[in-house]
């Protein structure tokens, strides 16, 4: 049976071969001589060969001490590049991380800054993508088909999974450009409640839940029950039917990045509790590597924590 070698044996002969003098060696690796002369017979003697010809001045190697030195290096080289290398998995360096994040959260600025920021903190860690509703992400999350994601306020079950709000934006109104309550463009700003009487479009429940119960919840706080004539599944598909003239819609103001042709925004007057959060969401417990460093860079660049 071959012998296991003390990795610091292969280090202490290294240095030795390299000065070629053990007092130039011990001082090299900060130990005493004596000791260094012992652990050099040590490996010898767990080798069963002799690695250095003693003389008078120095250490000189053998033949065989010549092809270990080599082979030394060599094993040295490749555990400490694993030893870096796990280090910069648990640092969230190397790797793998697979992010999704909702089609509202990908239009706003905040989610590319935070991919960016990451890319330049780790770019030798493979990053996927992938784009669905929140509900969806939450469930990839949880069956570890995805490490983290960018979701809104999601209804139903999320156990096992940490929700942390890293922004909350305002709702807007989103008209025909021209519908008379936009004013032509010169009005920046309505009440939810000027729009009991239009008919409403609103990405599908299933979609977005929890923007779909919020909006709803703001409607009747303004006093009516919305009138949902059109439902779309994505948002960007509701700003073509109100540019279609089909009806109005309540959106994160983060759309309004989207420059749709024949749609015109309106900040909404009397709504204070009508926000759209966003959150990073990741597993229970699961916060090391990329998925720490993901949501470490989230955090710096969230504004809700710069204003604390």
């Amino acid at each position: 049976m071959s012998p296991a070698i003390d990795l610091r044996l292969l280090r202490y002969f290294i240095a030795v071969a390299e000065e070629g003098h053990l007092t130039k060696a011990a001082q090299r690796i900060g130990i005493q001589q004596p000791p260094l002369s012992q652990q050099i017979r040590v490996l010898e003697k767990e080798l069963g060969v002799t690695l250095f010809n003693r003389m008078p001045r120095g250490m000189e190697l053998t033949e065989s001490g010549v092809a270990l030195l080599a082979d030394a290096r060599a094993i040295l080289a490749q555990v400490d590049a694993t030893v870096a290398g796990v280090r910069r998995i648990a640092q969230g360096k190397m790797g793998r991380i697979a992010v999704g994040f909702t089609e509202s959260a990908s239009l706003h600025p905040f989610v590319p800054a935070v991919i960016r920021a990451f890319r330049a903190a780790a770019p030798d860690v493979a990053l996927t993508v992938e784009e669905t509703n929140t509900s969806e992400l939450v469930e990839a999350v949880r069956q570890k088909r995805l490490d983290l994601a960018f979701v809104r306020s999601p209804v139903g079950d999320a156990s096992g999974i940490v929700m942390e709000t890293v922004l909350v934006e305002e709702m807007v109104a989103a008209l025909p450009a021209d519908h008379p309550l936009a004013g032509n463009g010169r009005k920046k700003s309505i009440a939810l409640s000027a729009l009991a009487d239009e008919s409403f479009i609103m990405t599908r429940r299933p979609s977005g839940p929890g923007l779909y119960d919020t909006i709803i919840a703001a409607c009747h706080s303004a006093g009516f029950s919305p009138r949902v004539t059109q439902e779309s599944r994505k948002n960007l598909s509701t700003l073509t039917l109100v540019a279609a003239g089909l009806g109005v819609a309540v959106v994160p103001a983060s759309m309004m990045h989207v420059s749709a042709e024949g749609v015109t925004y309106l900040k909404l007057n009397d709504t204070p509790t009508l926000k759209a959060p966003l959150h990073v969401a990741y597993r229970d417990g699961e916060i090391g590597g990329a998925v720490g460093l993901m949501r470490s860079e989230a955090l710096t660049l969230s504004p809700l924590q710069k204003k604390r």
